[in-house]
């Protein structure tokens, strides 16, 4: 099992496939992009799953989540999907996504064994979307989204984040899209992943904040019905239910204490926390030749060194060097 020294037990595997992506969200990359990763130095699909596999048969893992970047735009990524739901235990196969690509390819990653998708969805409103991804995709993502729903990768879920004097009129609107059209929605306060490191807690629109943007329209309460667990995201029924809405906290409310999540980066670096400035490198002890309980024992102590919490109220906080993009979701 990958247990921390707070006796945290790492069951949620986050691999990410690329770094690269076919948006430009403002909280994420500049404009013009970033310089992407070297194709040598990405792990191969085959490398991918010797990890996964690992990681479900002999550490513990139930999920496996798929990131970018943007996964989509990974070739290989309905036989890696494939592959993952055929293992033993199987794991529950998840991916986190933009959207765009998914009305073509959420029959096909239904049918190679995907249980459920997250699409990011900041706006409803094609000038914003434009104004915040720099691209003109609004329609393909929507699109994505209702393919995702008739394959039956339920429940779809939406990730938005709201930033002010942009979009954070939107909580509403897109609240009341969610409801109408069956997807869960989330939304999550900005994080200080920003390949600029611009961000600041000033502009960041905190949990409390968009609480109060839902109370004006509708009646939010605690959901006392489920526990939340280790879930990222605190619930909320709204209008006394059944409808539910998230709001993960990671900065004012953070959950450490409860945190069950490993990553895995596109080239192969083990994190053990997004905000962690350090890395553990399985890719090159896999390629020397290193065999399972060598790669299982660096995985262990990787996850071993996990810091209590990921610390950005302390003075000392240090975003980390690569963006969300290049980490994954």
């Amino acid at each position: 099992m990958l247990v921390d020294t707070f006796s945290r037990t790492a069951t949620d595997l986050r691999v990410s496939l690329t770094d690269r992506c076919n948006l430009r969200c403002s909280y994420c990359m500049p404009p013009e992009g970033l310089d992407w990763l070297p194709k040598p130095e990405l792990l191969t699909d085959d490398e991918v799953m010797r990890l996964v596999g690992l990681a479900v048969r002999d550490l513990g893992v139930t999920e496996v989540r798929y990131t970018g970047g943007e996964p989509l735009l990974r070739r290989g990524l309905p036989g890696i999907v494939r592959r993952t739901a055929e293992l033993a235990p199987r794991p529950q196969v998840s991916l986190t996504t933009n959207g765009i690509g998914l009305d073509r390819l959420a029959g096909p990653l239904a049918e190679a064994g995907l249980d459920r998708v997250n699409v990011s969805l900041d706006t409803l409103d094609p000038e914003t979307f434009k104004r915040l991804a720099h691209r003109d995709r609004l329609d393909d993502v929507l699109a994505g989204l209702a393919a995702a729903r008739a394959a039956g990768l339920e429940p779809v879920k939406i990730n938005a984040v709201l930033m002010r004097g942009i979009n954070d009129h939107e909580a509403v609107p897109l609240l009341r899209f969610c409801i109408e059209h069956g997807y869960r929605l989330r939304f999550i306060e900005q994080m200080p992943l920003d390949a600029q490191h611009g961000w600041t807690r000033h502009d960041m629109i905190t949990a409390d904040e968009i609480l109060a943007r839902l109370s004006a329209a509708f009646a939010i309460a605690p959901d006392e019905e489920h526990d939340r667990g280790s879930a990222p995201a605190e619930s909320f029924t709204v209008d006394g239910g059944p409808y539910t809405v998230g709001v993960i906290g990671s900065v004012s409310r953070p959950f450490c204490g409860a945190c069950d999540r490993v990553r895995l980066t596109a080239d192969g670096q083990v994190r053990n926390c997004l905000f962690a400035t350090e890395e553990s490198n399985l890719r090159d002890a896999l390629r020397a030749g290193a065999d399972d309980a060598e790669l299982a024992e660096r995985w262990r102590a990787a996850v071993r060194a996990k810091r209590a919490g990921h610390g950005i109220d302390d003075p000392s906080f240090l975003q980390p060097a690569r963006p969300m993009s290049a980490i994954g979701g």
